[in-house]
């Protein structure tokens, strides 16, 4: 039966998106679903793409005592591992040592493994990383190192790196070059580290196409400065941000889902969004705004507004849709406004005039 769980794990890699966080097997080992991550990021679309044979079985006689080995793929996960396991296959292209006990990663650790598409580190004990440990990996896309003890991001990372989730870990500064050379990187997920806005050294993102960044559970007080223009989503939630000035978004024109939600926004300066044209979903849910953000109704491809668990006490007519009918192109599915001190009964039906179904609204609920 472990074969067909194989198969099946690799069959639906890439049925969790970034944005939800559902687990680390979120990523595709299928020629179609990787060409299009690199697309989006400017890669070569056959650079480190296995070829037909890393999706058929592989009869090497390597596998570390303990894993379970099957195409091309290593499992090595809660063994109590205290260091990166020899003798694995050199054709392996999915090494997992998550939920182990590995506190460093030395020199040779991956020697020999150029093939490697993917390496699951989540949930050791790592804290330090030889700046040559991840040299073989030439053709390394996912590396996910999540949940370690880590106080710096690793040094000399591949330059075929796609994907990089260094959450929950203790990095408190994001220095200029870390990320120097790599041009395919297009997800840095880096949430729940102690950052702070002065631990973004000026230039930190410099030569990053990003498409999706998320520094949430961190002690930002404000949007980070200089942030790739390339972003088409960015997740600030569970911070401490006070405010939203005009400069903050003026660089964002590519975003399609912004993330604000769980900080302590009490006020967003009129014109910040009109910098964001092609937004779609707006995350603003658990703040302390007093009113519905201006400018929404300008947003004509909008079409998520979560403003639930706030301060706000009145809806104007006008606050989601623009004047007249019928001039809104997309159509808000979704507006969220649950757990506000806002008299319903006084608000207007021609408020929500620009929204596909009534269904689509949220109120009620609010508790003092």
């Amino acid at each position: 039966m472990r074969p067909l769980w194989f198969l099946a794990i690799l069959l639906a890699l890439s049925q969790a998106l970034p944005f939800e966080q559902k687990g680390f097997w979120d990523f595709a080992l299928d020629d179609g679903l990787m060409m299009n991550d690199e697309e989006a990021s400017g890669a070569d679309t056959t650079s480190g793409v296995p070829d037909l044979d890393s999706v058929t079985p592989t009869f090497s006689a390597m596998c570390p005592f303990g894993c379970h080995c099957h195409l091309r793929v290593v499992q090595c996960s809660d063994l109590g591992l205290k260091t990166v396991p020899k003798e694995v296959s050199p054709d392996t292209t999915l090494l997992d040592l998550q939920n182990n006990d590995i506190a460093e990663l030395r020199k040779d650790d991956f020697k020999g493994l150029q093939h490697l598409y993917a390496l699951v580190l989540v949930n050791n004990k790592i804290s330090k990383i030889h700046e040559k440990a991840f040299s073989p990996l030439r053709n390394l896309q996912r590396l996910y190192i999540s949940k370690n003890h880590l106080v710096e991001i690793p040094p000399n990372l591949p330059s075929s790196l796609v994907e990089l989730r260094i959450h929950d870990n203790r990095i408190r500064k994001v220095p200029k070059g870390v990320f120097s050379g790599l041009r395919n990187m297009n997800c840095i997920e880096m949430g729940g580290n102690p950052l702070e806005n002065s631990g973004f050294e000026p230039g930190a993102f410099d030569g990053l196409k990003l498409n999706y960044l998320r520094v949430s559970e961190a002690k930002l007080t404000g949007v980070p400065k200089d942030l790739p223009e390339t972003l088409n989503e960015l997740h600030l939630d569970h911070n401490k941000i006070q405010a939203i000035e005009l400069e903050d978004l003026l660089r964002y024109s590519k975003l399609y889902r912004l993330g604000l939600g769980h900080n302590q926004i009490r006020m967003i300066e009129n014109g910040s969004l009109s910098f964001l044209p092609t937004l779609r979903e707006l995350h603003l849910d658990n703040n302390k705004l007093s009113r519905v953000p201006a400018g929404l109704p300008d947003l004509k491809l909008l079409q998520v507004v979560y403003l639930h668990s706030n301060n706000i006490t009145k809806v104007g007519v006008n606050d989601f849709c623009p004047m007249g009918f019928g001039v809104k192109r997309a159509y808000y599915n979704g507006i969220s406004l649950f757990n506000n001190p806002v008299p319903y009964w006084e608000v207007q039906p021609a408020t929500f005039r620009c929204v596909t179904d009534r269904l689509a609204i949220q109120f009620g609920n609010y508790k003092k």
